[in-house]
C-alpha cells in the first residue's frame, strides 16, 4: 500500500522539490509525516538508479525546513505537558517517522558532514534532558534522531562523535528507567554498536568498568542487545571486545540469573550465556576468563578438548534454569537429578578440585530460594542440604557465604518445616533433620582454622533478624549436634547470648525452652574454654531461663555440672575477675566463693535509706553459680552424707549467713547490703529446687534449708521490724515491702514443711505481724490528709496483712498462733470497701516523682492496696461463709457488714473490677465466688452484671502465660460454679441465659486462644464427676441443664491453619523427646491441646452409670443431641469433603454416640433407631460409614427386635439406594455377630442370602462388590450351620465366589475385589472386642483415611488425671492386632497415564519438556516478501495486523492459530517454516484456512531484519510477554498497523528481539497457573484488535456490525 500511494505522488510530478515541498505543507500530522518517509525512500530507490540531480537540494530543504524544526518542537514540549502534541503512541509514531525521513533526506543529500551536523543536535538535547524526571519526551526525542541518523555517521571522520554519543546513551540507559532509557538500550545501542570502532568500544568500557552495585536490569538489557557485537563471530580472532574473558560480564549474568525480580532480565541473562556457549563451540578455540579471586577456578573456560562434556553442562545447565521460570513443582522436580550431574561434571575426579566454578550452582539455588513457590523453596533447601549426604564437595568460600546468605535466609521461613505426607504427628520436621546432617557433615569437612570462622557468622546471623520459634529451634539443634571442637571464643559466646534473645522472644514456652536447651549444649560443645572465663560463662547461663530449661534435677543440668567439672582448670583469666586470693585459672571454686563475698559486703554506694532496689539479676547469678559449684563439688567427691554437703554449701555461702543471723541485731547494717542478701536467700531457695525424677532423693536442698531456718529467727525479727516499725517510708521502699513479705512467705514454706513446731521464729511474728498492721492501719484512717511516707506505711501495712491472711488461709497449722481474729475482722468492717490511697501532698509531688520513675508510680500503689483489701476480704467471706444470709432481710447485727451484707458486698466488688488493672482482680473473683451462691435467687440482677463486667475483663485480655490463665480459671470458678449452675438452671430467669451466652463466647474464643474450652470444661466435668461417683444426684441433675456443654465438648476442635499445625507438630516432637529435652521436665504440661477438650468429656461420659437413673437421663439427651448435631451438619449448605470441618463434626458425632451405646436401653433405642438407620441413607465420608455400621451391628447384636426394621431398608428403590446400599450391605458382612443371640438363625440367613443375591446383580459396581463380600461371608455361615433348602443355588454361588477369587489378570475388577476383600473392616476388624476408646478415637480414624488431627492416642487418655479413669470405666487398649494393620487401598483409583509425545533424545524422557535443542540452523539466502500478491490471489479482504510465528514449534498450535487469524481477517500469518502446513495435526486444527490467509515464511534468525524492516513501513512491533512494563491488555489500544509477535511455547520471545519490541502486552491473570497456551494468547490480541478496529479508534465511538459469527466444535 505504501509503494502504491508513492507511485501515485511521483505519477503527479517528477519534480522532486516540487512533490516534496507539497507534501510538507500543512499540519504535521503522523500521516502526513509517515507519507513523507515513504516518498523519500521512494526517492532513494530513484537516486540509487541514477535519476535526479535537483533531489540532494531538496532533500536538504525538507530536512531544514520541515524535519528540523519538527523535531525540535518535540524534543522542547514534554509527551504529557499542555499544549504538547497528541498522546504518547501518535507522537511515538510521529517521532519515529519524522526520524526516519530525517535518515532519508542525509543519505540523498550526500553531504556527510549534514548527519554528523544533525546527530550534534540532538546529542546537545540528549545531554541536557538526561534521565532527569520531566524530561522523558526530549530525552526520547534525542534517541529517536540518533538512532535513526547513526548508521549515516562514518566510522573513521565521526569517530569521537560516535564515541561521546555511545558513552551519552549507555549513561542514559544504565541510569534511566523510562521509555527513552529503554529506547536507548533497545534501538539506539545496537545501532551504534553495528558501526563496531569507537563507539562500541566506549559502551564496552563503560559497561565492564568498576561501580557499585547498581541495578543489573539495564545492564543486562544493553549487554543483551549488543550481544552479537560483543562476541566474536566464527573464525574472528581479536577484531573486538570479547565478553568470554571478561569477569565483570559473567557476574552481571550471574545476578541476572540469580538475583532479577522480572522474568524478562532473567530471560536476557539465560540468553546471554547460551550465545557465549554457542559462540565458544563455533570458534573451536581455548578461552578462558580469570577468576576474579584470582586464585580457584575461572567463571567461564572453554577447551576443545572438554567441548562434549561442556555442552553436556550448559546444555543441562540452561535447561534447569529455564523450567526453574515455571514454578510448578511437578515440571521441576524431574530436572533436579540434573543438577546433581551439573556437580558431577564441575568436580575433577583426579584431584578433587572444582573445574567450573561453583557459584554457577548456587545461581540455580539462588533462584529456587526466591521462587514465588514455597514448595519449590522447599526442594530446593532440601537438594542442597543434601549434597554432602552423597558426595563430598571441595571446599569453597562461595559456598560458606551461600550458608550464611541465601540458604541460612531461605531457611527462614517457617512453613518449609512442615511435615512430609505420610509422616505421623510429632515425628519432626523432615528439613530439620536434613539440616542437622548437613551442618555436622559441613562443619567436619571444613579446615580447623575455618571451623571458628564459619560457625561464628553463623551463629551472628541467628541475630541479625527476628527469627519464628520453628526455625530457631531446629536452627539450633543443629547447631547442638556438631562435634565438640574449640571453634568459639568470647565473641562466639556473645553471639550465643544474642541468639538467646531472639529465642525468649516468641510466644511458644516449650519451643522456646527447647531452643535455650540446645544453645547451651552448644555452647558447651563448641567454646574453647581458654578463650573464655568463668564471669563470661555465668553471664551466658544468667540469659537462661530456669522456668524453662536450666533447672536443677534434669539431665542438660548434669551435662553442664559435668562440663564445669572437667574444664574448671582450664577457663581463661577475666578482665574484670577480682584478684583477690584467687590464681590466674580462677577455679570454680574460688570463683563463686569470691562471687558470693562480693555480691554480700557493703559498699562505698551502700548508704541512704531511700535508695532504690538492687538488681535481681545479681542475686540469680549468685543463686545459680552457687548452685552449679555444689552439684560440681558433688560430683567430685561423690558426696553421700547430708553432713558433707552441708559444710559444702557453708563454705560457699558463709558470708551470707553471716550477714543474714546479724540482720535482727545489727540495726547499722546498710540497706542495700540487707537487699542483696534477702535477694540472695529467695533466689536460692528456688535454684535449688529439684524438678527432675531425683527431687524426692536431692541431697541439696534439705541441708540448705535447714541453713536457712538456723537464720530464721534473725531474719524473722528483721522483718517484723521493717514492716512495723515505720522505716519504709518511700515509694521505692514498697519493693522492698514486697521483697519482704517474699521472704515471710518462704520461711513460712520452710517451717511448714519441715513440720510446723509452736514456738518457732516465724510463728512468733505472726501475730504481732498482724497486731502492728492492723494498728497501723487504724492510725493512718483517721488524719484528713496524710503525708506520703504515711500512706507508704499504709500501704505496706494493708499487704503485710493480706500475706498473713494468705498464709492462715492456705495453711492450717498458722491457725492456732493468730486466735485473735476479732481485731482483723473489726477492722475490715470499718474499712470503706475499694477505698484507696490519697495522693501525696502538692509539696512532695516532685521526691514522688523522681521516685516514681526508677519504681512504681502512683496508680500501682493504689491498685495493689485495693487488691490486698480483697485478699483480705477473701480470707472473712471464706471463713464465716456459712453466716452469709441468703438476703439483706436476713441481718444478725451490724458487726460484719461485709458478710451479713453480701449484696452490698458484691456490688462492691463490681466496682472493684472496673478500676483494678487486669493483674489484680484475681481476689475480686474470689470473693465473687463466695457471694454469687448466696445472692443469685434474690438478687440476680447484680450478680448478671457481676458475670457481665468480669466477662469484659477476661475477654479483653491478651493469651499471656501470667494474667490470662490464672484469671480465666478464677472467672470459671465463680460463674461455673456448682452451686450456681443449679440455682439458674431452677430458676431459669436471666441469669441461667446469661451464663449460656457465657459459655458460647467461649466456646467461640477457643478458636483463637487455644485452652479456653480446656478450662471451662474440665472445671465443670470435675465439679460434676465427684458427686456422681459418691450417688449424688444433685449435681449431675443440673449438668443435665448445661448438656449442651457436654455435646460442644464431644465435638469441639477447629481446623488450624497451616502455621498453628506446624506449632502443635514440633511441640509434640519436643514432647516425644521425654527427658532428653529438659524443656519437658521444666515446663509444665498445661493441656490445652484441642484434644483434651474431648478427651475430658469421654472420660466423664466413662464414668456415667446407665443403671442410675440421672446418668442415664443425662446420656440419652446427649444421645438425641448428638443425632440432631448430625442432622443438622448434613442439611447445611457447608462445604461437604474429606477432613472438613463439617465431616469431623460428624465423625466425632458418631464416635461419641457409639462410646454411649452399651449403655442406652432398648426402650430408649426404640426412639432413635429410625434416625440411626436413616443415617446410613445419607451419603457420607467413609469413616463415618464404618461407626454407623458399627452402631448398626452392636444394636443389632444387643436387640434382634430391631431386624424387621434392619430389611425394612433394603425395600426402597435401587435409585435411591445406590449411594447407600453398600452401607447395609457392610452390616451383612458381619451377619455372624448379629445372629449370636438369634435362636432361629437360619431364618435369618436365608433373608440376607436373598437380599445379598438380589442386589448382586445391581448396575454399579461397586455394589456388586460389596455384595459379593456379604455373600461370601453369609454363605460360609450357612454351610457351617447346613441350612437346607439352597441346593439350587448351591452351584451358582460357588462357582461365582470361585471365579472371582481365582480371576486372573490385573484388571480393575481383580484388583478392586482384593482390595475389599482384604479391607480392615470385613477381614480382621471384630465389632465387640474392638469397642474401646483406643479403637474409636485413634485406630478407626487412622485406617479410614482421616486426617492425623483426628487421631486421638490413647496415652493422651491415660496422661489426662483431671478427671479420674474410674473402676467400671470402658475398655482402653485394643485386644486385638488392628493396631498393627495399615490403611487400605480401597478406593476407586484412576490409572493410566497420557501418552505424549515422545522426546528424540532419551535422557530427557523424566522432564516435562516444551522446548526444542536451543541451535537453530541459519538459512543461506535471504527472504523476499510477496505479501501483497498472495492477498490478492487468495481475493481476501485483510486488515493491517500482521501476526508473526515463527518462533512457535508445535503443528497444533499454528493450525489453531491459522484458523483464527482467518476468521478475523489478519493480514497475514508468518511462520518459520511453510512445510507445517502438509502435518496432519496442522491440517486437523485449521480446518483449511491455510488456502484462504497469505502465509509468508520467515525462519527464526531472519526475524531481527524482517521487524527492522517492518517498523521501516510503520508498524508498531507488539509482543505478547510480561515485562516490568507490560501494557494490560484491557488498557491498551492498538494502532491499525500492528506486528503481532508470539513467543515460543517454552522459552517466549528471546532476549534479543524483545529489544526490538515497541510495546509489550500482557493478559491479566486472576489464577494461579502462571500462563496461557500461545494460541489462546494470541486469539485473545487478535480479537481485542479486530474489536477495536471495527468500533473504532481508541475503542470508543458508534456500536458497528461485528464480524461474522463463527462456529466452533
Amino acid at each position: 500500500m505504501e509503494w502504491v500511494l508513492a507511485e501515485a505522488l511521483l505519477a503527479q510530478s517528477r519534480d522532486p522539490g516540487v512533490l516534496l515541498g507539497t507534501v510538507c505543507r500543512g499540519e504535521a500530522s503522523a500521516e502526513r509525516v509517515e507519507t513523507l518517509r515513504f516518498l523519500l525512500q521512494r526517492l532513494e530507490d530513484e537516486a540509487a538508479r541514477g535519476g535526479g540531480d535537483a533531489l540532494p537540494e531538496a532533500a536538504r530543504e525538507v530536512a531544514a525546513g520541515f524535519l528540523v524544526p519538527l523535531l525540535r518542537r518535540l524534543r522542547a514540549r514534554p509527551a504529557g505537558a499542555p499544549g504538547s502534541e497528541p498522546p504518547a503512541p501518535h507522537r511515538r509514531r510521529l517521532l519515529r517517522a519524522a526520524s526516519a525521513a530525517l535518515c532519508s533526506c542525509a543519505r540523498l543529500a550526500g553531504d556527510p558532514p549534514l548527519a554528523a551536523t544533525l546527530a550534534e543536535e540532538a546529542l546537545r538535547d540528549l545531554l541536557a534532558a538526561g534521565p532527569a524526571p520531566g524530561h522523558e519526551g526530549g530525552a526520547e526525542a534525542a534517541v529517536e534522531v540518533l538512532a535513526a541518523l547513526g548508521p549515516c555517521l562514518r566510522p573513521r571522520e565521526d569517530g569521537p562523535l560516535l564515541e561521546r554519543v555511545a558513552e551519552a546513551a549507555l549513561a542514559l540507559a544504565l541510569a534511566g528507567d523510562g521509555e527513552a532509557a529503554a529506547l536507548a538500550a533497545g534501538r539506539l545501542l545496537p545501532a551504534l554498536g553495528q558501526s563496531g570502532g569507537a563507539a562500541l568500544q566506549a559502551v564496552w568500557g563503560g559497561l565492564v568498568a568498576p561501580s557499585g552495585p547498581g541495578r543489573v536490569e539495564p545492564r543486562l538489557q544493553v549487554l543483551s542487545a549488543l550481544a552479537e557485537r560483543l562476541l566474536p563471530e566464527p573464525g574472528e580472532r581479536e577484531a573486538g571486545p570479547d565478553a568470554r574473558r571478561c569477569a565483570r560480564f559473567w557476574r552481571t549474568v550471574q545476578a541476572g540469573l540469580a538475583r532479577a525480580e522480572d522474568a524478562l532480565t532473567r530471560k536476557r541473562a539465560r540468553y546471554l550465556l547460551q550465545r557465549a556457549v554457542e559462540v565458544s563451540a563455533e570458534q573451536r578455540a581455548d578461552c578462558i576468563c580469570g577468576s576474579p579471586e584470582g586464585h580457584g577456578p575461572s567463571l567461564f573456560w572453554w577447551s576443545e578438548k572438554k567441548r562434549d562434556e561442556l555442552l553436556k553442562f550448559w546444555e543441562n545447565y540452561i535447561l534447569i534454569m529455564e523450567t526453574l521460570e515455571g514454578n510448578q513443582i511437578h515440571v521441576i522436580k524431574p530436572v533436579l537429578p540434573k543438577l546433581n550431574n551439573l556437580f558431577e561434571y564441575a568436580v575433577s575426579e583426579e584431584n578433587g578440585r572444582w573445574l567450573l566454578h561453583p557459584s554457577w550452582h548456587l545461581c540455580v539455588y539462588k533462584r529456587m530460594f526466591e521462587s514465588e513457590s514455597k514448595i519449590l523453596t522447599k526442594e530446593g533447601v532440601i537438594h542442597f542440604l543434601e549434597l554432602y549426604e552423597t558426595k563430598m564437595l571441595p571446599f569453597s568460600p562461595e559456598f560458606s557465604e551461600f550458608i550464611i546468605g541465601p540458604l541460612m535466609d531461605a531457611l527462614s521461613e517457617s512453613s518449609l518445616y512442615s511435615r512430609s505426607p505420610g509422616q505421623h504427628i510429632g515425628s519432626g520436621s523432615p528439613l530439620g533433620f536434613k539440616l542437622q546432617t548437613f551442618l555436622v557433615t559441613y562443619v567436619s569437612s571444613l579446615p580447623e582454622e575455618l571451623k571458628g570462622g564459619f560457625l561464628l557468622k553463623f551463629i551472628q546471623k541467628m541475630t541479625s533478624r527476628h527469627w519464628c520459634a520453628v526455625p530457631i529451634l531446629f536452627l539450633s539443634k543443629a547447631l547442638a549436634s556438631v562435634p565438640r571442637c574449640k571453634a568459639l571464643g568470647l565473641e562466639g559466646l556473645l553471639a550465643l547470648r544474642g541468639v538467646l534473645q531472639c529465642a525468649v522472644v516468641t510466644h511458644q514456652t516449650l519451643l522456646r525452652g527447647a531452643a535455650q536447651c540446645y544453645l547451651l549444649r552448644t555452647a558447651m560443645n563448641l567454646v574453647d574454654v581458654e578463650q573464655v572465663s568463668l564471669p563470661d560463662i555465668a553471664a551466658f547461663l544468667l540469659s537462661l531461663r530456669q522456668e524453662e530449661s536450666l533447672a536443677r534435677g534434669t539431665a542438660l543440668w548434669t551435662e553442664l555440672c559435668d562440663w564445669l567439672r572437667v574444664n574448671e582448670n582450664c577457663f581463661g583469666r577475666s578482665s574484670t575477675c577480682s584478684p583477690v586470693g584467687l590464681p590466674e585459672a580462677c577455679p570454680l571454686n574460688a570463683y563463686v566463693r569470691n562471687l558470693v563475698q562480693e555480691h554480700v559486703k557493703s559498699h562505698a554506694w551502700d548508704t541512704g535509706e531511700s535508695c532504690c532496689m538492687p538488681d535481681w539479676a545479681d542475686a540469680r547469678l549468685v543463686a545459680l553459680m552457687v548452685a552449679l559449684a555444689v552439684d560440681v563439688e558433688g560430683m567430685r567427691t561423690q558426696r553421700s552424707e547430708r553432713r558433707e554437703t552441708q559444710s559444702v554449701l557453708r563454705m560457699f555461702l558463709d558470708p551470707l549467713l553471716d550477714a543474714l543471723v546479724k540482720l535482727g541485731t545489727n540495726a547499722y547494717m546498710p540497706l542495700l547490703r540487707t537487699d542483696r542478701c534477702l535477694q540472695l536467700l529467695v533466689t536460692l531457695l528456688h535454684t535449688c529446687l529439684s524438678q527432675g525424677s531425683s527431687a524426692p532423693d536431692d541431697e541439696v536442698l534439705p541441708p540448705l534449708q535447714d541453713l536457712v531456718m538456723s537464720t530464721a529467727e534473725s531474719v524473722s525479727a528483721f522483718l517484723l521490724r521493717r514492716l512495723t516499725a515505720s522505716e519504709l517510708s518511700s515509694v521505692s521502699d514498697l519493693d522492698r515491702c514486697h521483697l519482704y513479705l517474699q521472704v515471710f512467705a518462704e520461711l513460712t514454706d520452710l517451717h511448714v514443711q519441715v513440720g510446723w513446731k509452736g514456738g518457732n521464729p516465724v510463728g512468733r511474728v505472726i501475730a504481732p505481724l498482724k497486731n502492728a498492721s492492723i494498728r497501723q492501719l487504724r492510725d493512718t484512717d483517721s488524719e484528713q490528709e496524710p503525708a506520703l511516707g504515711r500512706q507508704i506505711q499504709r500501704a505496706v501495712s494493708m499487704a503485710a496483712l493480706a500475706a498473713v491472711c494468705e498464709a492462715i488461709d492456705q495453711k492450717p497449722e498458722l491457725q492456732p498462733h493468730c486466735l485473735d481474729t476479732g481485731a482483723l475482722e473489726r477492722l475490715l468492717a470499718s474499712l470503706q470497701l475499694n477505698q484507696t490511697l490519697q495522693k501525696p501532698h502538692p509539696e512532695e509531688q516532685s521526691s514522688f516523682l523522681e521516685e516514681s520513675s526508677s519504681s512504681q508510680g502512683w496508680g500501682k500503689v493504689a491498685a495493689q492496696y485495693i487488691h490486698d483489701q480483697w485478699v483480705c476480704l477473701s480470707f472473712l467471706l471464706k471463713k464465716y461463709h456459712a453466716l452469709m444470709p441468703a438476703s439483706e432481710g436476713d441481718l444478725l447485727g451490724p458487726s460484719l457488714p461485709a458478710v451479713q451484707m453480701p449484696a452490698r458486698t458484691l456490688q462492691s466488688a463490681v466496682a472493684a473490677l472496673a478500676v483494678l488493672p487486669s493483674d489484680r482482680v484475681l481476689p475480686v473473683l474470689r470473693c465473687m465466688k463466695l457471694l454469687v451462691p448466696k445472692l443469685l435467687a434474690s438478687s440476680e440482677s447484680i450478680c448478671i452484671e457481676a458475670f457481665d463486667v468480669a466477662w469484659k475483663i477476661i475477654s479483653s485480655l491478651s493469651n499471656t502465660q501470667l494474667i490470662f490463665w490464672p484469671n480465666l480459671k478464677a472467672f470459671v470458678q465463680f460463674v461455673f460454679d456448682t452451686k450456681v449452675l443449679t440455682i439458674a438452671a431452677k430458676i431459669k430467669g436471666q441469669a441461667y441465659f446469661k451464663i449460656k451466652e457465657i459459655m458460647h463466647k467461649m466456646i467461640e474464643m477457643s478458636a483463637v486462644k487455644t485452652g479456653v474450652f480446656n478450662t471451662l470444661i474440665t472445671y465443670c466435668c470435675q465439679s460434676w464427676v465427684v458427686p456422681a461417683s459418691n450417688g449424688y444426684q444433685g449435681s449431675l441433675s443440673s449438668a443435665e441443664s448445661y448438656s449442651e456443654l457436654v455435646l460442644e465438648a464431644c465435638t469441639f476442635g477447629t481446623v488450624f491453619r497451616r502455621d498453628q499445625r506446624l506449632i502443635q507438630d514440633v511441640q509434640t516432637f519436643i514432647e516425644n523427646l521425654g527427658h532428653d529435652c529438659a524443656a519437658n521436665v521444666v515446663i509444665e504440661n498445661t493441656k490445652r491441646e484441642d484434644h483434651y477438650v474431648r478427651i475430658c468429656a469421654v472420660k466423664f461420659l466413662c464414668l456415667l452409670d446407665g443403671s442410675n437413673m440421672s446418668h442415664k437421663s443425662f446420656m440419652e439427651d446427649l444421645a438425641i443431641k448428638l443425632l440432631d448435631k448430625d442432622e443438622l451438619v448434613s442439611t447445611s449448605r457447608t462445604r461437604y469433603y474429606m477432613n472438613s470441618q463439617p465431616h469431623r463434626v460428624k465423625n466425632r458425632v458418631w464416635q461419641v454416640l457409639l462410646l454411649l451405646l452399651p449403655r442406652l436401653d432398648q426402650n430408649f433405642l426404640n426412639r432413635i433407631i429410625d434416625k440411626i438407620f436413616q443415617a446410613g441413607f445419607i451419603n457420607n465420608q467413609a469413616s463415618i460409614k464404618y461407626y454407623i455400621e458399627w452402631i448398626i451391628i452392636l444394636v443389632l447384636h444387643k436387640f434382634p427386635q430391631f431386624l424387621p426394621k434392619f430389611w425394612d431398608c433394603f425395600s426402597y428403590g435401587e435409585e435411591n439406594l445406590k449411594t447407600s446400599i453398600c452401607t447395609f450391605l457392610s452390616v451383612l458382612s458381619h451377619l455372624d455377630i448379629i445372629m449370636q443371640n438369634i435362636p432361629e438363625k437360619k431364618l435369618v440367613l436365608k433373608q440376607a442370602l436373598d437380599l445379598v443375591l438380589r442386589w448382586g446383580f445391581s448396575h454399579n459396581f461397586s455394589v456388586r462388590l460389596y455384595a459379593l463380600v456379604a455373600l461370601k461371608k453369609i454363605w460360609g455361615l450357612c454351610r457351617t450351620l447346613r441350612v437346607e433348602g439352597l441346593d439350587a443355588l448351591t452351584s451358582v454361588i460357588e462357582s461365582s465366589l470361585s471365579q472371582v477369587e481365582s480371576a486372573h489378570g490385573a484388571g480393575n475388577a481383580k484388583k478392586s475385589w482384593q482390595r475389599i476383600r482384604d479391607h480392615f473392616f470385613f477381614a480382621a476388624f471384630h465389632p465387640l472386642k474392638e469397642h474401646c476408646l483406643e479403637t474409636i478415637f485413634y485406630i478407626l480414624p487412622r485406617l479410614s483415611g482421616l486426617v492425623e488431627d483426628e487421631w486421638i492416642a490413647i496415652d493422651k487418655f491415660t496422661r489426662f488425671t483431671d478427671i479420674p479413669s474410674g473402676a467400671d470405666s470402658q475398655r482402653y487398649l485394643s485386644p486385638t492386632r488392628l493396631r498393627e494393620l495399615q490403611p487400605g487401598a480401597w478406593a476407586q483409583e484412576d490409572g493410566g497415564s497420557g501418552s505424549g509425545e515422545a522426546e528424540r533424545q532419551p535422557e530427557w524422557t523424566d522432564v516435562q519438556r516444551k522446548v526444542i535443542p536451543w541451535k537453530n540452523c541459519v538459512p543461506d539466502s535471504d527472504l523476499e516478501l510477496v505479501l501483497q500478491d498472495r492477498a490478492a490471489k487468495l481475493g481476501k479482504s485483510t486488515s493491517r495486523l500482521i501476526v508473526v510465528a515463527s518462533l512457535i514449534d508445535k503443528p497444533t498450535n499454528l493450525g489453531g492459530l491459522c484458523r483464527t487469524c482467518e476468521v478475523f481477517g489478519a493480514a497475514v500469518l508468518v511462520v518459520g517454516s511453510l512445510q507445517c502446513i502438509s502435518d496432519k495435526q496442522f491440517q486437523h486444527l485449521s480446518v483449511s484456512a491455510e488456502q484462504w490467509l497469505p502465509l509468508v515464511e520467515v525462519k527464526p534468525p531472519q526475524l531481527p531484519g524482517f521487524l527492522q524492516q517492518k517498523k521501516a513501513e510503520g508498524y508498531t512491533v507488539i509482543g505478547v510477554e510480561q515485562t516490568a512494563r507490560s501494557a494490560a491488555l484491557t488498557d491498551y489500544c492498538f494502532p491499525e498497523s500492528s506486528l503481532l509477535l508470539l513467543g515460543n511455547e517454552r522459552e517466549g520471545i528471546p532476549a534479543n528481539l524483545i529489544q526490538q519490541l515497541d510495546v509489550c502486552v500482557e493478559i491479566p491473570q486472576q489464577g494461579i497457573t502462571r500462563s496461557l497456551n500461545v494460541h489462546v494468547s494470541a486469539a485473545l490480541l487478535i480479537w481485542e484488535y479486530t474489536r477495536q478496529q471495527v468500533r473504532g479508534p481508541g475503542g470508543t465511538g458508534h456500536e458497528a456490525t461485528p464480524p461474522e459469527t463463527s462456529s466452533v466444535y
